[in-house]
């Protein structure tokens, strides 16, 4: 699963451009020319999410009615049926679309607050980003979050995957909860999908955590690789909605890292091997078709 890249492979004698960046479902080390499959491609391609099909269908159901006369109108007329068929078919990739420019607005607010940086300016003024960031300092304030990293990269070079965690912190309050030490090295990751009172966050989410706690190394920001930190074995997901916030605790250990590796296994048979399964149709032999 691990592919290695040599030719024309150059390193970059320091600085950031030595972290690996992703690239059509891979990181490429630029040190070693070391392709490391995208964790979040191999759970896309490899975990079942059977609950998609029913949002979809929801979705599409939903549309339908909401926009029934002009369907009607629609089916009368081939050139506007084949558009209102294109735009019923499509609604699922829109509202994907448009959760995740939402999911990466707040991402961008929680690495500037992260990294002490000045929060986006068009963030800033964007209503509909307010209740987030609200709901995101005030998750901060309340548990008192210290925050170690933020959008570190880090990779298994003996398992072949790499990704970006969103942040390792620690928090007293969490830890005590959990009756773990106070300064307990913590995994979190932000979900802003569903509504906080219902789904919104997965068990994939913590199938994709346990890979980021097994990672064997870890680019700081200047590019330099380190070993990958210790932290434990559940992590903590941080459901944020415009309504409010829910810090969510996920197992993300070893036996759950084992099912990950299932996952990456049922990847890599869809991305290679699958499309060598089903061979040609037979056909009889001459003689016997006569």
């Amino acid at each position: 699963m691990t592919e290695t890249v040599t030719a024309g492979a150059t390193a970059p004698a320091a600085g950031p451009d030595r972290i690996p960046q992703p690239s059509q479902g891979w990181y490429r080390d630029p040190a070693t020319g070391t392709k490391l499959r995208r964790v979040t491609t191999i759970l896309s391609q490899g975990y079942p999410k059977p609950e998609l099909v029913f949002w979809a269908a929801n979705l599409t159901a939903a549309d339908a009615f909401a926009t029934l006369p002009a369907l009607v109108r629609a089916s009368l007329r081939p050139a506007e049926k084949e558009m209102a068929y294109d735009h019923l078919r499509k609604g699922h990739i829109r509202k994907k679309d448009e959760r995740g420019d939402i999911g990466g607005a707040v991402h961008d607010l929680i690495e500037a607050h992260v990294l002490g940086k000045p929060l986006p300016e068009a963030l800033l003024t964007d209503q509909e980003m307010a209740p987030y960031l609200e709901g995101f300092l005030q998750f901060v304030a309340e548990w008192e979050v210290v925050f170690e990293a933020s959008e570190m990269t880090v990779g298994n070079f003996t398992d072949g995957w790499a990704g970006k965690l969103d942040y390792l912190f620690r928090s007293h309050r969490i830890a005590a909860l959990l009756k773990v030490a106070a300064d307990t090295l913590f995994i979190g990751d932000t979900k802003t999908g569903g509504e906080l009172d219902e789904k919104g966050v997965y068990p994939e989410a913590g199938l994709q955590m346990s890979a980021y706690r097994r990672a064997e190394v870890a680019w700081l920001r200047d590019g330099t690789q380190i070993p990958m930190p210790s932290v434990h074995s559940t992590g903590i997901v941080l459901h944020l909605r415009p309504e409010g916030y829910r810090p969510l605790p996920l197992l993300c250990g070893d036996d759950v890292y084992a099912a990950f590796r299932h996952v990456q296994q049922v990847a890599e048979f869809k991305r290679v091997l699958s499309k060598s399964v089903v061979g040609a149709a037979l056909t009889l032999p001459e003689e016997r078709a006569a």
